[in-house]
């Protein structure tokens, strides 16, 4: 009885030590303590996120079905677009671990700033797409002229201002890499707390606010966002973080930026492979109407909500692969991955379960149409039942990302995605007539793929190698 009462005293402890981000040494000791240490905050921050993108599309839901399916349509967009955004990412956590690891801290910062500077040249360039053509995005995407007349200023604004998330994306990137997992988490906590309270005031009104509609979501995310980032900016300024910034520390160093752009190629590479599939799937989702459209767009945002912790355990994992990798300790690294991959199969399977059973019950709370929670819980359910696998296979692929191996994850997307998941989507959508139920096989099918291409290739152990 008094183990048990220690371990749960243990427990508590380094749970408070996890989110107060005390603990910044992840290269020796426990390795269960390592990762336990900085996936609790990345879950959390996960999880806040996810909380969020739950609460949105519930008070989008009360305005109608276009309003859903505009958030769809618009996301698949932003998403193909911020696949630069994430290969920024992947290589700002590799580059920072890495020097974190070798105790240059130094030019873990010069990485930072680097990092910041190209995401903002991205996001001008999308800013300017997203104002002068969100009606022919959403035409694009195959909206109905109800549904682009409606939901086009949605997307206007959220393109419009993507400099807020890009910024706030990267930024909690470079944290993750310093293994301070808890400044990313206690930001999103800032960004998504704001997003929450101002989501209903400027979509049904408040006051002097009048109703914004599907537009005050968007309102709403931007400036919960921004003030996010500027709390970010105020932690690397100010010295609170491992690495500081300073106003002589703002020039582009094009030795730096180029190793950045070399390492992100492979990460661009790989999600714009996985989101481009996305928005194809969700194209071919798009023929079978707003109802179909709308239960697929709550069903990915309720999936989300399971995927972000696991997504936070990722993350983890990446980290450790990096630092260790600079602390020249490959086998602690690869034992980091196998550990973290268990616990992440363990809970997707638990996800999976609960999902089977109460599907439908989970959509009808966003939404009661009953084709809506016809088609959301159909794909719920079969898009959830191989998570067990997935868990397992997302850790190792990010796993390839935090050693700086962008490569191999994009030739693995490129086969299950393009090569798998697409053509038996379609194929069974369209050609041979299942319809919404032929892409939700598809998507499980390719994620099941993906998970055992990773293994086998993870286990030849070239990641080890590689330099950045």
């Amino acid at each position: 009885m008094q183990s048990n009462k220690i371990s749960l005293k243990q427990l508590i402890q380094y749970f408070k030590i996890a989110v107060t981000g005390k603990q910044q040494e992840f290269t020796s000791g426990s390795i269960r303590r390592a990762i336990f240490m900085l996936a609790v905050p990345m879950i959390l921050e996960m999880l806040m996120e996810s909380i969020f993108a739950l609460v949105d599309i519930m008070y989008v839901s009360q305005i109608s079905v276009n309003a859903v399916a505009t958030i769809g349509l618009t996301e698949s967009v932003i998403v193909l677009i911020y696949a630069v955004a994430i290969g920024l990412s992947i290589a700002a956590t590799a580059i920072v671990a890495r020097r974190v690891g070798e105790k240059d801290l130094k030019g873990a910062s010069n990485a930072a700033v680097q990092v910041m500077f190209l995401g903002i040249i991205v996001a001008i360039i999308v800013s300017l797409i997203g104002v002068l053509y969100p009606k022919e995005i959403l035409e694009i995407m195959g909206g109905s002229p109800e549904l682009i007349e409606e939901g086009y200023g949605y997307t206007k604004i959220l393109l419009g201002g993507n400099m807020t998330i890009m910024l706030l994306f990267l930024i909690n990137a470079i944290f993750r890499g310093t293994g301070e997992a808890s400044i990313s988490m206690w930001t999103l906590i800032l960004s998504n707390g704001l997003n929450i309270i101002l989501d209903p005031m400027f979509i049904f009104g408040f006051g002097p606010i009048p109703a914004f509609g599907v537009e005050g979501a968007a309102i709403a995310t931007t400036i919960g966002r921004g003030t996010a980032v500027i709390f970010q900016l105020a932690i690397l300024f100010f010295g609170y973080s491992k690495i500081k910034i300073g106003i002589k520390d703002i020039i582009i160093r094009v030795g730096v930026m180029l190793n950045l752009i070399r390492v992100s190629l492979g990460g661009i590479g790989q999600f714009l492979i996985g989101t481009s599939s996305w928005v194809f799937l969700m194209r071919i989702m798009s023929e079978f109407g707003s109802e179909v459209l709308a239960g697929y767009t709550i069903a990915i945002r309720v999936m989300l909500f399971s995927l972000m912790p696991a997504w936070g355990m990722s993350s983890a994992a990446a980290a450790l692969v990096g630092q260790n990798l600079g602390a020249k300790k490959p086998d602690r690294a690869e034992q980091s991955v196998w550990k973290t991959s268990t616990y992440c199969s363990i809970f997707m399977g638990v996800i999976s379960v609960i999902y089977l059973v109460f599907a439908p019950q989970i959509i009808a709370l966003f939404n009661e149409t009953s084709d809506v929670i016809k088609y959301g819980s159909l794909c719920l359910r079969i898009m959830t039942a191989p998570f067990v696998f997935y868990g397992f296979g997302m850790i190792v692929v990010n796993a390839f990302n935090g050693a700086g191996d962008t490569k191999t994850p994009t030739y693995i997307n490129f086969i299950c995605f393009w090569l798998l998941q697409l053509p038996i989507a379609y194929l069974a959508a369209i050609t041979f007539d299942y319809g919404p139920l032929g892409v939700f096989w598809g998507i499980a099918l390719g994620e099941v793929a993906m998970t055992i291409i990773a293994i086998i290739w993870f286990k030849r152990g070239h990641w080890k190698k590689v330099e950045v």
